[in-house]
C-alpha cells in the first residue's frame, strides 16, 4: 500500500464506534467503507442509532445480524471488530466459548476473511478468550489461529491493560493482529526470532512497549499438526500467555511485562461542580451498597440439594480517586457490586459515575452517547466499548508499518 493511500476499513460489531473513532483520530487515511452493528433482542438498537448519529451520512452502517449479511462486506484493507465476548467473559458463569450463542459469531468473521481477504485484521476480546473453555484451556483461541492459517494469515496477540499506557481504566483486553504480508526476516527462522519480535520488532511492541530481558514464562504450540479443524477443536489445548506470535501454524507465546507509564487517576474525570441529585447514595440505599461492596461468606444450597459457602472479597468503597478506575461492565450505574462509587469533589458525598464520566473512562468525547438513548443504555454501551486511545496507539503503529 503506497504511502498516504487511504486504508479501507470494515468494522464489525461496531457498537458506538470505538474502533472507528480511534482510527480516525489517528489519521484521515483510515476510511470506514462498511460497518455492522446489531444487538439481538433489543427493539431500540441504541448503539446502532448512536453510531449513525455520530458518523452521519458517511456511517455506512448495517443493522442486521452479521451472520446474514457477510456477503455485503465490500473489499477492504483492514477488518476490525470487538466481537461479542459474553461466552468468554469471567463475568459470566457457564460460559460456552466458541460454541455459545455469541461465540459462534467468530465464524462470520472467518467467512469475510476467506472471501474478501483483507490485508490486515485487528480484533479485540476479553483476555479470558486465551483460556476458553475451562474444560479444554486454549481450545477456542487455537481454533481461531488455525482459521487464520487456513485463510493465509500470520498473527500475533497481546493482552493490554489500558491503565498501563496512561489511561484511566484498568481494562484488560486481548488484541489479535493478523496480516497476509510475508513473514519478515526476523520470523523466518521460527521460533528463534520470536522473542525479539514480541519485545522489540512486532506490531504490538511498537504500540505498547514492554521490558526486555529473559522471559519468565514461555511456551510453544502447533495449531496444524496434521489435524483438520474438527479434530483440532476436539483435542487441542495450550497455555497461552499474554503475548504470542504465529507463523505457518507454529506458535510461540511468552509472558511480557509492560513498560508502564503513569495512568490517569479517576479524579481527573470527575465533574468538579457537583451532579444531579439522582446519582447520590442516600438513606436505605446506602446500606445496600455497603453490603454489596463488602466481604461475604454465605451458606447456599444448589438445585441438587448440595450446600456450599459462597464467598466474595471486599471491593473498595468508595473507589480511590487517585487511581484509575476498575474495568467498567455493562451493569455500570445499576445497584450492582461492580458499579463505581466515588466521593463527589464538590459535596463530599458518595455517588455513582455519570454517563459522561463513563464516556471519559473509555476516552470518548463528552456526550457521545447522548443521542436519545435511555440512560441505562448509555451505561450499557460504555460497558461494552473499547478504550479509544488504545485503538489510536494501534492505528499509529499500523501507519508506521505500511
Amino acid at each position: 500500500m503506497a504511502n498516504r493511500q487511504e486504508i479501507r476499513v470494515v468494522e464489525l460489531f461496531a457498537g458506538v464506534g470505538g474502533f472507528r473513532l480511534g482510527l480516525e483520530r489517528c489519521s484521515p487515511r483510515f476510511r470506514t467503507v462498511w460497518a455492522d452493528q446489531w444487538e439481538p433482542g433489543q427493539a431500540g438498537q441504541w448503539a446502532y442509532r448512536c453510531y449513525c448519529r455520530r458518523f452521519g451520512e458517511a456511517a455506512r452502517c448495517c443493522n442486521e445480524d452479521i451472520a446474514a449479511v457477510t456477503d455485503q462486506a465490500p473489499a477492504h484493507d483492514l477488518l476490525v471488530g470487538g466481537f461479542p465476548c459474553q461466552d468468554y467473559s469471567v463475568a459470566r458463569t457457564g460460559a460456552e466459548g466458541i460454541e455459545g450463542k455469541k461465540g459462534v459469531l467468530w465464524w462470520s468473521i472467518y467467512d469475510i476473511l476467506r472471501v474478501r481477504r483483507p490485508r490486515m485484521v485487528l480484533l479485540e476480546n476479553v483476555d479470558r478468550l486465551l483460556k476458553s473453555p475451562a474444560r479444554q484451556r486454549g481450545r477456542d483461541f487455537g481454533v481461531m489461529l488455525r482459521c487464520l492459517v487456513e485463510a493465509g494469515y500470520r498473527a500475533e496477540w497481546r493482552v493490554v491493560n489500558a491503565a498501563d499506557y496512561g489511561n484511566a481504566q484498568r481494562r484488560r483486553r486481548v488484541f489479535l493482529f493478523a496480516t497476509r504480508d510475508p513473514a519478515p526476516a526476523a520470523l523466518r527462522d521460527f521460533p528463534a526470532g520470536a522473542p525479539g519480535w514480541l519485545v522489540r520488532d512486532g506490531f504490538f511492541s511498537g504500540a505498547f512497549p514492554v521490558l526486555d530481558g529473559p522471559p519468565a514464562k514461555q511456551g510453544w504450540a502447533d495449531v496444524t499438526a496434521g489435524r483438520d479443524l474438527a479434530e483440532l477443536s476436539d483435542t487441542f489445548s495450550a497455555a497461552f500467555s499474554n503475548a504470542g506470535v504465529m507463523v505457518d501454524g507454529r506458535v510461540y507465546t511468552q509472558e511480557l511485562t509492560p513498560r508502564a507509564v503513569p495512568p490517569t487517576p479517576l479524579a481527573d474525570l470527575l465533574e468538579p461542580g457537583g451532579v444531579d441529585e439522582r446519582y447520590y447514595l442516600r438513606g436505605e440505599t446506602l446500606e445496600k451498597w455497603r453490603y454489596l461492596k463488602g466481604a461475604k461468606r454465605v451458606l447456599r444450597t444448589a438445585k441438587t440439594g448440595y450446600t456450599y459457602w459462597f464467598t466474595e472479597g471486599t471491593i473498595p468503597f468508595p473507589d480511590p480517586a487517585d487511581r484509575p478506575g476498575r474495568t467498567m461492565l455493562t451493569s455500570e450505574g445499576s445497584l450492582n457490586r461492580s458499579t463505581h462509587i466515588v466521593v463527589d469533589p464538590a459535596t463530599g458525598e458518595l455517588r455513582k459515575l455519570t454517563p459522561v464520566e463513563c464516556e471519559r473512562l473509555n476516552g470518548f468525547p463528552d456526550g457521545w452517547t447522548d443521542t436519545g438513548m435511555p440512560e441505562r443504555q448509555r451505561y450499557f454501551v460504555m460497558g461494552n466499548a473499547l478504550v479509544v486511545p488504545v485503538v489510536t496507539r494501534m492505528g499509529a503503529r499500523l501507519l508506521e508499518l505500511l
